[in-house]
């Protein structure tokens, strides 16, 4: 684990931002969305606050569908999972398990993705 930090600060006109903290060097991110990355991510320097970027992620309109949508935001380099923010559409929902259900399948789907990655790397 690094001591990089991702804080979400809003949605806003359908763009997801969040402040990113603990990185000298402009980091690398990926989000995905059902296993497809998400294109249009920027990271800004905050200029007053050196070591702080100002993350924005467009959220597509193709992925705005009934039910939970969950995305992940990933250092590119490590593959660690910084943080996900999920949208529900549709019928309000009394809690927010189906969303933790969304997101523990995106997060398992990461791992196995990974596993299958080190198992071919160490096998040849």
């Amino acid at each position: 684990m690094s001591d990089i930090t991702l804080t979400k600060t809003r949605i806003r006109a359908g763009i997801w931002e969040g402040i990113l903290a603990g990185s000298s060097a402009m980091p690398s991110l990926d989000v995905v969305h059902l296993e497809k990355t998400i294109p249009g991510v920027t990271v800004t320097a905050v200029t007053e606050r050196p070591g702080d970027w100002l993350v924005k992620v467009p959220v597509p309109v193709e992925a705005l569908s009934e039910g939970v949508q969950t995305f992940l935001i990933r250092d590119t380099g490590t593959g660690e999972k910084l943080q996900h923010f999920t949208i529900i559409t549709g019928v309000a929902m009394e809690d927010d398990l189906r969303a933790e259900i969304d997101l523990l399948r995106a997060e398992l789907d990461m791992l196995k993705r990974a596993f299958r990655r080190h198992c071919l790397e160490t096998a040849g």
